[in-house]
């Protein structure tokens, strides 16, 4: 990538504590309140941790390595549960202030690769295979089975807002009313498959990252969608920003292979949204996350650089630390902690820190 300088009188993330789990990290999340995190691996881990002052960090097992992995990980909105799914079937909730387990939903020969929790109450919902069950906390009863028939479900979300449950997979996204499960969903329809799908924090948008190699953004009620093309192939991974432009639009993410661009919606309606381009990574991007509150952004490769960009324009910094290259990334609620896991079980946790004035230069 050649010297880039970057100025060191900017806000900084410094190491603050890691630990290695014994296999390639799947997920890291941390708890909305954020005294918690959570972490899980493809050897079946599923830890729950917390930072304190001092480069302290506490990892509590709730489940040990099982020889299958472990895939998805979710907090509820009060913090209160977390649940897991992965290889065997099984999704697992856990009481997180007590580590007891909840309960134990057993779906044999599926995969559970996806996972999600209403923002607004106590639902959960995760893919089997060409389904999803939506699990009821409140009552530990599966109040619905929807079919997404097309294809198996490569992926879902909440609304933010709403009680709207969003499922992509072949030929596109279903929206179905959680007020009314009986009700036939709202579909988008994409002309091959969408495999990422995510809601802008206000829920106006819904982006799709389709396989086809395009990116399409959803604005909710429009029939007319905006539709990004020119990806090196299919987008893999997308991040909203919860901090807005003048217009009151967030900013969108999206990677394709080692390449990232930036979205920003333009105040003529012709333009739509206009976007730039982020080139550093030298292998695939396998996670993107905006700073909270902030346009900071956070990209992860499996080159094993995870890298800051100012305003999701300007190199700010590299951080390094897993050698085989890193799996994903979650910024603490609060914006003051980062995350990152390694494909060879690394666990890193950054904090903020405020470097001296000067400059200095990178690879």
């Amino acid at each position: 990538m050649g010297n880039k300088k970057i100025n060191k009188s900017e806000l900084m993330l410094q190491l603050h504590t890691e630990k290695t789990l014994s296999d390639y990290i799947t997920a890291v999340i941390w708890s909305p309140n954020g005294k918690n995190f959570a972490v899980c691996s493809a050897a079946g881990e599923v830890m729950l941790g917390t930072v304190g002052s001092m480069n302290e960090l506490s990892l509590h097992p709730l489940q040990i390595a099982t020889g299958n992995s472990t895939d998805c990980l979710a907090f509820s909105s009060d913090s209160q549960m977390l649940a897991a799914g992965g290889q065997d079937g099984k999704v697992r909730i856990w009481h997180v202030n007590s580590g007891e387990l909840i309960t134990d939903l057993d779906n044999k020969r599926v995969w559970v690769d996806k996972l999600a929790w209403n923002s607004n109450c106590h639902q959960l919902a995760f893919s089997m295979g060409r389904c999803v069950q939506v699990w009821n906390a409140d009552d530990n009863t599966v109040e619905v089975t929807l079919n997404f028939e097309s294809s198996s479900v490569l992926d879902l979300a909440w609304h933010p807002v709403v009680k709207y449950l969003a499922i992509s997979g072949y030929q596109g996204v279903k929206v179905w009313n959680g007020e009314d499960w009986d009700e036939d969903p709202h579909i988008l329809s994409v002309p091959s498959a969408t495999g990422i799908i995510s809601w802008s924090p206000s829920g106006q948008y819904l982006a799709c990252g389709n396989m086809d190699n395009t990116l399409i953004v959803n604005e909710w009620g429009s029939s007319e969608p905006w539709v990004m093309q020119g990806f090196p192939g299919k987008v893999r991974q997308l991040a909203w920003s919860d901090r807005t432009n003048s217009l009151g639009a967030p900013l969108l993410a999206a990677s394709s292979s080692q390449g990232i661009s930036v979205w920003e919606r333009d105040a003529d309606e012709r333009v739509g949204w206009e976007g730039w381009a982020l080139e550093v990574h030298e292998n695939v991007v396998s996670a993107i996350a905006f700073q909270p509150n902030t346009f900071l952004l956070a990209s992860a490769s499996e080159d094993g650089q995870l890298c800051l960009w100012k305003e999701a324009k300007e190199l700010l910094q590299i951080l390094e630390g897993a050698d085989g290259g890193f799996s994903c990334l979650a910024w603490h609620p609060q914006g003051q902690f980062l995350a990152a896991g390694g494909c060879g079980g690394e666990l890193l946790i950054w904090s903020k820190s405020m470097r001296g004035k000067g400059f200095s230069t990178v690879r």
